[in-house]
């Protein structure tokens, strides 16, 4: 499992996506999730704007990334 580490939270999902390199553009990133390629704790997410924090799991294109704060 990878990690991604956020220097603030809550970061919304559309954006945790385009800045690790998941998606090429927020655009991009909203559609994915509209999609329903996007699964956040292992339920899947359509919300573009869903609010993520520290220990929240996101899993996409078949990985899962945790997500950790830094400290």
């Amino acid at each position: 499992m990878k990690e991604i580490i956020l220097t603030k939270q809550p970061v919304e999902l559309f954006k945790i996506l385009k800045f690790e390199g998941m998606a090429s553009t927020g655009g991009e990133a909203k559609m994915l999730i509209a999609d329903g390629q996007v699964k956040v704790n292992g339920a899947k997410e359509i919300r573009k704007r869903k609010q993520i924090v520290a220990d929240d799991v996101i899993e996409f294109g078949g990985e899962k990334f945790v997500v950790h704060l830094q400290a």
